[in-house]
């Protein structure tokens, strides 16, 4: 793969790692109702309403720069997962002061993070699965449908990388700590609702990447990619 600079690609990676970090540590572990029409009330984690975004943004990436350098940012972010988990335990298990405010903030510290453990694992777990099949299956359609019907790919890929990401996350963060049923009912709310954004965005998929590919000058096709996720190289 050739060498060069891109002038938005590391604005976008910045963009995608700020996703993920605030809707993984943020949101993730609220259970949220809202009753919808034909559906009644429907649980979901609150942190669904953005953490698509993430998904969205590695469409993009892999669209117009390529599964490799998606590779990095996918790497990026699980960096930044592991660090946030690891400063939450460190933060949490800090001696507080005697104060009355440090001794009742103390305790609501490990009640909105005191779970970052589970929650980072299986976020980093999920996110790592996810958005590699995610960015492989839109990087193949890309090259079989010869860069043509672009929604069939990023509405493709993101109902695989979504169900990947579903099925892993939600048990390893919150088995034991939730209901059965309730994980079961936000899992799939989440599952449902994630891939129906990516198609309701499409539009907005649509606008970014022509001006994007336009803006950088390139349309990358994985012909002889490596596909390895372990690969860092370009």
């Amino acid at each position: 793969m050739e060498q060069r600079s891109y002038r938005y690609y590391d604005l976008i990676m910045a963009a995608f790692v700020c996703v993920l970090l605030c809707s993984n540590l943020i949101g993730a572990a609220k259970q949220a109702v809202l009753d919808l029409p034909l559906l009644g009330p429907v649980t979901f984690s609150a942190g669904i309403l953005f953490f698509p975004i993430s998904y969205f943004f590695g469409d993009v990436l892999t669209e117009v720069y390529g599964y490799a350098r998606d590779r990095r940012v996918v790497w990026a972010g699980f960096t930044a997962l592991g660090f946030a988990a690891v400063m939450a335990a460190v933060v949490i298990a800090l001696p507080p002061s005697d104060s009355r405010f440090m001794q009742s903030y103390q305790g609501q510290l490990e009640g909105v993070f005191g779970n970052s453990w589970r929650i980072a694992a299986g976020s980093m777990l999920a996110f790592w699965c996810g958005s590699f099949a995610n960015s492989y299956v839109l990087a193949r359609l890309k090259v079989w449908t010869s860069g043509r019907w672009l929604w069939t790919r990023t509405i493709g890929s993101t109902a695989v990388g979504e169900l990947v990401d579903s099925s892993l996350f939600y048990v390893i963060a919150f088995w034991g700590i939730w209901q059965p049923g309730d994980l079961v009912k936000v899992a799939l709310a989440q599952y449902v609702l994630k891939t129906s954004w990516e198609v309701l965005s499409t539009p907005l998929t649509y606008w970014l990447v022509g001006r994007l590919k336009r803006a950088e000058g390139v349309d990358w096709y994985d012909r002889h990619t490596n596909f390895n996720p372990f690969r860092w190289r370009v």
